[in-house]
């Protein structure tokens, strides 16, 4: 059972958020630049700083350290905006961002071994989610809760770090619902590693009962991860194909085209594709190939 006390302090997690969550969303607006957005209407970006400093505080190390590195240069991210490096494929966000997508797989290998790498990639999903308006935290406060459930099952601890990132969110959430404020990479990114984290959590219980080791860690948190991902093309699944069907010229798109753009869609997937595909356009026509998403897949913008 849960103690008094631990419910104090989830409460206090919560109330902290939604003030810090005020509290930026006026000094955004009022700041305006890079960390406001025109998008309905004109939208504060990046207030899921707030979440990102409740996150670096009280969850508990060492992924506190992982949220620090990605809260930072994603953070950089989002006040540089898009700007481009001359002569070069990829904008100065972008560089940022990846940056501290590797340093979250370097550092994190050292306290949680080669998931470290599946950590860093939760980055991907939770960015695709934050594109829309209530998404990014129903996906938070669904997985969280499964997370901490789960983790109460396997260890008997209802104290958990996917407690702490619950609470987190439900601070947060209620000016995201109302389409208000968005997380920004700040926010989205924070979030994705510290999901990464207890899913990693979770994988070392399940793999440790079953004597898996570091390949059964790896696959637990690996099926979690694309899980989140459906989850989120399901709760996308009208505006994704909408976007699929006008901008990717991608006729009649299935579940599997819509888990692959959250999976790999954004500006580090169509970088990734730029470099390896670079102007080669790859057409899909047998159905299993459609059947499995790889029309997303292998859509390439620079073609």
């Amino acid at each position: 059972m849960i103690e008094i006390s631990q419910i104090l302090f989830l409460l206090f997690i919560l109330i902290l958020t939604a003030i810090l969550t005020i509290l930026f969303k006026y000094l955004i607006t009022k700041w305006g630049g890079n960390l406001y957005t025109s998008i309905r209407g004109g939208t504060p970006r990046a207030v899921g700083i707030a979440p990102f400093i409740i996150l670096l505080l009280f969850f508990p190390p060492p992924g506190n350290i992982l949220i620090a590195i990605i809260g930072f240069f994603s953070f950089v991210d989002d006040l540089i905006g898009r700007r481009k490096i001359k002569s070069l494929h990829f904008e100065l966000g972008q560089l940022s961002r990846g940056i501290g997508m590797l340093l979250v797989m370097v550092v994190g290998y050292f306290f949680f071994g080669p998931v470290s790498i599946l950590i860093a990639l939760m980055i991907q999903p939770l960015n695709i989610a934050d594109m829309q308006p209530g998404i990014a935290p129903s996906t938070i406060i669904i997985m969280s809760s499964i997370t901490s459930t789960l983790l109460y099952l396997t260890t008997g601890n209802p104290y958990s770090a996917a407690l702490i990132v619950l609470a987190t969110c439900l601070g947060y959430a209620p000016l995201d619902y109302q389409g208000k404020i968005m997380m920004g990479e700040v926010g989205n990114h924070s979030f994705g590693v510290s999901l990464g984290i207890i899913y990693t959590l979770l994988g070392f219980n399940i793999a440790n009962f079953h004597y898996y080791g570091d390949i059964g860690v790896f696959i637990v948190v690996l099926l979690i991860l694309i899980l989140t991902a459906a989850l989120i093309a399901f709760l996308r699944r009208k505006n994704l194909k909408v976007f699929l069907k006008s901008e990717l010229n991608i006729a009649n798109p299935n579940f599997a085209d819509l888990l692959m753009d959250v999976l790999t869609g954004g500006g580090l997937g169509d970088l990734l594709r730029k470099l390896i595909l670079r102007k080669r356009k790859i057409y899909i026509k047998n159905k299993l190939g459609k059947f499995l998403g790889l029309r997303r897949l292998f859509y390439n913008p620079y073609a």
